[in-house]
């Protein structure tokens, strides 16, 4: 009991952590936007969307934590583990549209007339170097144990990377007239965030396509499940992301002999080889006795990539 008071405590402080994250996360955006407009700054603007679209990914981070713990019901038999993957696809699609906008902006900007205030542009790319970095360290903590949480963490520390680019433009900008400068790096955030943006996007859509995970050995995993003793065959089987972390499987399974004792063993040894070797926790293992498997007429019902 004590342990999971601990556990909980520990839950509800990783919680208000990611909530004080996202909150100045979003006041920071409407700052860089507005002194973006005042300055006239267009890679202060750029790096106040990629900051945005970091807190949108902390807000699904938090958003999911907390459906993560509603138990699955008569509509959501797997539970609520692809609400996550669903935000991220918006949240990633978002994110490229947002991109290639940017550099839209950019282009056209080169062959207009384009000033930017060098003072402002330093004053808030410092504010938002400083808050990224008390970001970072807020989701430092919560990153440890996962993984959607650390890619946020990730982003914080290039949004920082991001902001110190900006005080280098507006710097240039106060010394040396290099107004270029302002759409160089506007060009380079822009790229980063749209590679961000191509890089993530195929995962959730391979998951919301209930593919198997990126680089899993299929053929090796049905290798091992016919090396268990006992198992004359395998055929129909499936594997599939039920979420980022979760895989199922669902298999027809040919034993030998008829003793259902037998088949109940046989169906324990594949599901410890499932989830140690391959990481599969969730097995559907249906098992075939003697005729049964006849009807197949020794054909190989499993399906190659």
């Amino acid at each position: 009991m004590g342990h999971d008071h601990h556990h909980h405590g520990a839950e509800d402080m990783s919680t208000k952590r990611l909530t004080i994250a996202v909150v100045i996360n979003v006041l920071l955006t409407v700052a860089q936007v507005i002194g973006g407009i005042i300055s006239g700054s267009l890679a202060l603007v750029a790096d106040a969307l990629h900051n945005l679209s970091d807190a949108a990914s902390l807000g699904i981070a938090l958003f999911a934590r907390r459906i993560s713990r509603r138990h699955s019901d008569e509509r959501r038999t797997f539970g609520y583990a692809r609400a996550e993957v669903i935000g991220a696809l918006v949240n990633l699609t978002t994110l490229i549209i947002v991109g290639l906008y940017l550099v839209a902006e950019a282009v056209g900007r080169v062959f207009g007339e384009h000033e930017p205030g060098g003072w402002i542009i330093v004053i808030v790319a410092g504010i938002a170097l400083v808050i990224d970095i008390a970001t970072a360290l807020l989701t430092l903590s919560v990153s440890k144990g996962n993984m959607n949480i650390k890619a946020a963490f990730i982003h914080n520390l290039s949004d920082a990377g991001a902001s110190v680019g900006v005080i280098i433009a507006g710097t240039l900008i106060i010394l040396y007239q290099w107004y270029w400068v302002d759409l160089a790096v506007t060009l380079v955030i822009s790229g980063y965030v749209l590679w961000q943006g191509f890089i993530m996007l195929p995962g959730a859509i391979r998951i919301l396509m209930e593919s198997a995970p990126e680089n899993f050995d299929f053929d090796g995993m049905v290798a091992a499940m016919r090396s268990v003793e006992g198992v004359a065959d395998v055929h129909h089987v499936h594997v599939w992301q039920i979420g980022e972390h979760d895989t199922a499987l669902e298999a027809h399974i040919v034993v030998k002999g008829r003793d259902p004792e037998v088949g109940e063993v046989i169906k324990r040894s594949l599901r410890a080889c499932l989830a140690e070797r391959f990481h599969i926790g969730h097995a559907t293992l249906e098992l075939e006795f003697g005729e049964q498997a006849a009807h197949c007429g020794g054909m190989d019902l499993v399906p190659r990539h």
